[in-house]
């Protein structure tokens, strides 16, 4: 009988120790990190289509996105979207000659370095000319939006197609590529 008794407490506490870790990992991944597969080639070569990301969602919780910031955002219902913010509100955006103006002064896009070499030797623009006046009919980006682009400019489906960005509808920031294994590191 007290062995029953010994084995039921036993049974109990691992039942109690189980339900506690998936409480836990299940408030970590709901509340501060979610892992997210990148589908499609629109971030090559930052980020590799099939690899698997680390999102960090309390980041934007507590403060506000970054220029340049790669975030991760709910595009559709259905779908969910990776790319980098180039504008934030209040911002003017223009390209010009491959060159990103933002509020008329020239910014450096050291990301796209590797790509930008290989356009140049075939004698094209990695990035067309436009104007926010031009693509969406508006002279700054407003307050809760941002505008975001993807690294490989050719093949990514960003605010120059699906507009701005509301902020409300990013999860997070994209922190640490965990998979594949021999491709782990953190995003810049």
């Amino acid at each position: 009988m007290a062995k029953d008794k010994k084995e039921k407490n036993e049974l109990w506490e691992w039942v109690k120790a189980i339900l506690v870790a998936v409480i836990i990992v299940g408030g970590i991944r709901f509340f501060l990190f979610e892992p997210v597969m990148v589908d499609g080639v629109s971030m090559m070569p930052t980020l590799e289509d099939g690899e698997r990301i680390i999102v960090n969602k309390i980041g934007y919780t507590l403060g506000e996105p970054e220029r340049f910031d790669i975030v991760v955002f709910h595009a559709s219902e259905e779908e969910d979207y990776v790319k980098r913010i180039i504008g934030l509100p209040g911002d003017h955006i223009a390209y010009e000659n491959d060159e990103l103006f933002i509020n008329g002064e020239t910014q450096e896009e050291p990301y796209l370095s590797t790509l930008k070499e290989q356009k140049s030797e075939g004698n094209s623009r990695l990035t067309p000319d436009f104007t926010l006046e031009e693509l969406l009919e508006i002279e700054e980006i407003p307050e809760g939006h941002v505008f975001v682009l993807g690294d490989n400019r050719e093949h990514s489906t960003d605010s120059r197609i699906i507009g701005l960005v509301p902020i409300e509808e990013i999860m997070g920031s994209a922190s640490f590529v965990f998979w594949p294994l021999d491709e782990m590191e953190f995003v810049e």
